[in-house]
């Protein structure tokens, strides 16, 4: 009997921890990545409540390797900060079961610089920082190689990085460090490519200040992300609507400065 109820009391155990770790009906934990985006998802999580009784969660993370360890491991229920190549890649490295359940917005890319006022003016060996996450740094390289500035390799896209530029006929010297710190350390050098979402906070416009910017046509759109398992159940898809609403696409006009470019249709 003492043996028995030894082994009841471990299975009670580890059933009491899994369930710590399920999703609880009607509350779903959602992933941002801190500032202005979590205060877009503050208003998602009102448009939930009032309208579908859905209660969200924000959790913030401040790094972008956190939020999809997060989702996959089931500390959350969603995340939304990602763009689907960079959704592509952590799924393949990590070998996460993560899907996309809907499009945001598009945070376009930007050149900005606090030394120059035109990409003409850019002189040799120029300092060019741009983030250091394998996804934002083949999409800076991107954008460095489409305002004419360097050519990437034959063939590379979404997985370009610095070994792969090809030309660079100013000798740019592009180095890579946290996109968090971009704005800040902009005086410091040349260029820094910078994402939307800390351009805004960091006080920059992007339709002002950018030297050059990414258009509506890019591929960058940030998704709705979920574990593949739980893609149609009924809180994610009202997640989806809160987050989809006009009250969140009004919202992102103030936030964002004009500057988000909604991506769903």
């Amino acid at each position: 009997m003492r043996k028995i109820s030894i082994i009841f009391l471990v299975y009670l155990f580890l059933n009491l921890f899994g369930c710590q770790r399920e999703h609880q009906e009607g509350i779903l934990k959602v992933g941002t990545l801190a500032g202005p985006e979590t205060d877009l998802m503050e208003v998602a999580k009102d448009v939930a409540k009032n309208k579908y009784h859905l209660i969200i969660k924000i959790i913030e993370f401040s790094d972008y390797a956190i939020p999809n360890q997060a989702l996959a491991d089931g500390s959350i229920d969603a995340n939304v900060f990602q763009h689907e190549p960079y959704l592509q890649q952590t799924n393949h490295v990590r070998g996460y079961d993560l899907v996309s359940v809907g499009k945001t917005f598009i945070y376009p890319m930007g050149i900005y610089s606090r030394k120059v006022t035109s990409l003409d003016d850019i002189q040799e060996k120029a300092i060019v920082a741009i983030p250091n996450d394998p996804t934002n740094e083949a999409r800076a390289l991107l954008l460095l190689e489409k305002a004419g500035l360097i050519t990437l390799a034959s063939g590379k896209t979404t997985d370009a990085s610095i070994m792969d530029v090809k030309k660079n006929p100013r000798n740019l010297q592009i180095k890579t460090m946290n996109a968090a710190q971009l704005p800040r350390i902009l005086p410091d050098v040349t260029l820094a490519v910078i994402n939307t979402n800390y351009a805004v906070p960091g006080g920059l416009s992007p339709k002002e200040d950018a030297l050059y910017l990414e258009d509506k046509d890019s591929e960058y759109a940030n998704l709705i992300v979920v574990r593949a398992k739980e893609a149609k159940t009924v809180d994610i898809e009202n997640l989806v609507q809160s987050i989809q609403s006009p009250e969140v696409a009004l919202a992102a006009q103030r936030i964002f400065r004009d500057q988000a470019l909604q991506a769903w249709s």
